[in-house]
């Protein structure tokens, strides 16, 4: 059985395409077509994380299909839509100095300039213009724009702190 913990979920199964099994694949990852370099894939079924092969991956109009070892025909492939796509987290290549994946934000308390936590970031938001950090705390809800030097003053992965220029009446 997968721990959960140690998983990045990359993307989604969205789809279809053809008759011969192949999937239609929505993307999490930077560029989009990244995900086909990970392998190989833990496709979640009924909350387990059963292993599968990559055999072959290509963009297709505005998104990606991709071909997984014993998926042999579009029943098959029917089962698997909905599912998330992970990897090991030790997978992903280091980040570089001053750099972090947006996974790593997951949960990081969120600290205005007055010191005020305005709460956790539970995921971020891809709005065409700029990502937004989705923060949580009791009731109260923020959307952040992740738009640094701006918004986003400092980000301590260490520390699991993120500083914002943010206020609590916004």
């Amino acid at each position: 059985m997968q721990d959960d913990t140690n998983l990045v979920v990359i993307g989604k199964i969205v789809g279809v395409y053809g008759i011969k099994g192949w999937l239609k694949i929505l993307s999490f990852t930077r560029p989009r077509e990244n995900i086909l370099k990970y392998g190989p894939w833990l496709v979640k079924q009924d909350n387990e994380w059963p292993e599968m092969q990559l055999l072959e991956g290509k963009p297709q109009g505005k998104g990606l299909i991709a071909s997984l070892q014993n998926i042999t025909d579009r029943n098959e492939a029917m089962a698997l839509v909905g599912s998330e796509l992970a990897i090991d987290r030790d997978r992903l290549p280091a980040a570089k100095e001053g750099e972090f994946y947006w996974h790593d934000l997951i949960n990081m308390q969120v600290i205005n300039q007055q010191n005020k936590v305005l709460g956790v970031v539970k995921e971020l938001l891809e709005t065409g213009a700029n990502d937004v950090l989705v923060v949580e705390a009791d009731k109260q809800r923020y959307l952040i724009p992740y738009v640094k030097d701006v918004y986003i003053k400092d980000v301590n992965t260490e520390q699991g702190v993120i500083q914002v220029d943010w206020q609590t009446d916004y």
